[in-house]
């Protein structure tokens, strides 16, 4: 049930934006009030929730992806790069920009962890580095352009637009930042 109702609140926030009640919330779901305080006590709870559990789960994905023995390290990158969480709906400009305005607070735990420095990710970064599977420049630089890129991916409603999924479009961002747009014959 509080899977259905994050759901519903994500649904709730497409189609209303942030100020909808707890009443509106309910109705979708076809449940009482009652029924919806018995799981979440307010929208903050299921935000925070909803926040706490991608945040978990990209955390839990990405670890997964490192300690696959099976994966070279470039895949082992690509990989990292292309994590999706299980809620990533939630997670698009418009929708970030009315939690700023009305939640500030946990807009300020999804930014920080939206602008982080990715552990995981810079350790592989590091270590292609070290192997020589990856130029030798800045890390920092490096690191800001790929979370910068990853967070193109925000802007649903352009992929949406031109029917590109999430999945497909970090898989195009991961493919240009590690392999170019020139192909190898050309260059």
């Amino acid at each position: 049930m509080r899977d259905r109702i994050m759901r519903g609140f994500i649904e709730e926030i497409w189609e209303k934006g942030m100020k909808f009640s707890m009443d509106d919330l309910a109705r979708r779901l076809g449940i009482s009030k009652r029924t919806l305080y018995e799981h979440f006590s307010s929208k903050v709870e299921i935000l925070e929730t909803i926040i706490e559990q991608t945040a978990q789960e990209f955390d839990e994905k990405t670890r997964q992806i490192v300690e696959d023995s099976n994966l070279t390290l470039l895949e082992k990158i690509r990989a990292v790069i292309m994590v999706v969480p299980t809620h990533n709906d939630f997670y698009d400009l418009r929708i970030l920009e009315q939690m700023k305005r009305y939640y500030p607070e946990q807009w300020a735990i999804v930014d920080a962890s939206l602008s982080s420095d990715w552990a995981m990710l810079r350790q592989l970064i590091e270590q292609g580095i070290r192997e020589g599977l990856i130029i030798d420049r800045n890390v920092t630089l490096m690191m800001k352009i790929i979370i910068d890129a990853c967070n193109s991916a925000l802007d649903q409603r352009f992929y949406t637009k031109n029917n590109i999924t999430t999945q497909e479009s970090l898989a195009a961002i991961a493919d240009v930042l590690l392999f170019g747009l020139v192909p190898v014959d050309k260059r």
